[in-house]
């Protein structure tokens, strides 16, 4: 399995319409995703010392964190308004392979940065509200 380059893992924002469609939020330039999930230790007399945990049970969550360079895109400008409104709205991961992850997102964090002469930055931070699901 040849190794899938960074560059191809998009973070899209939903345009809100029916059918939902995505805009690939552009200027990035790090994505990252972690999967959590929460343990339910079911031990009891009878596991012989060892931990049981219970599946399917607990808090699943998913996070995304992503860094780039401001262009104002309108996909931008959303990421902005439901930060400072605390909505919560559609995404979608896209990955090389095809693969793809949908689910709903609140804008936990947004930050920008700049330098005197240089472009201005940004970073978010995203945290799921419900299931993350294959698209």
């Amino acid at each position: 399995m040849p190794a899938q380059t960074g560059s191809a893992f998009l973070l899209k924002i939903g345009d809100g319409g029916a059918p939902l469609a995505y805009e690939t939020v552009a200027g990035l330039r790090t994505t990252q995703m972690s999967i959590n999930g929460d343990t339910v230790v079911v031990t009891h007399k009878e596991s012989g010392g060892w931990r049981d945990l219970l599946s399917g049970a607990g808090n699943r969550s998913v996070s995304v964190s992503a860094a780039g360079i401001f262009l104002g895109s309108s996909a931008e400008a959303s990421i902005r308004a439901h930060a400072l409104a605390g909505t919560i709205d559609d995404y979608e991961l896209s990955f090389e392979d095809g693969e793809k992850l949908q689910g709903r997102f609140l804008v936990q964090r947004l930050d920008y940065s700049g330098d005197f002469n240089g472009e201005r930055n940004y970073t978010l931070q995203l945290e799921s509200s419900g299931p993350v699901v294959p698209a």
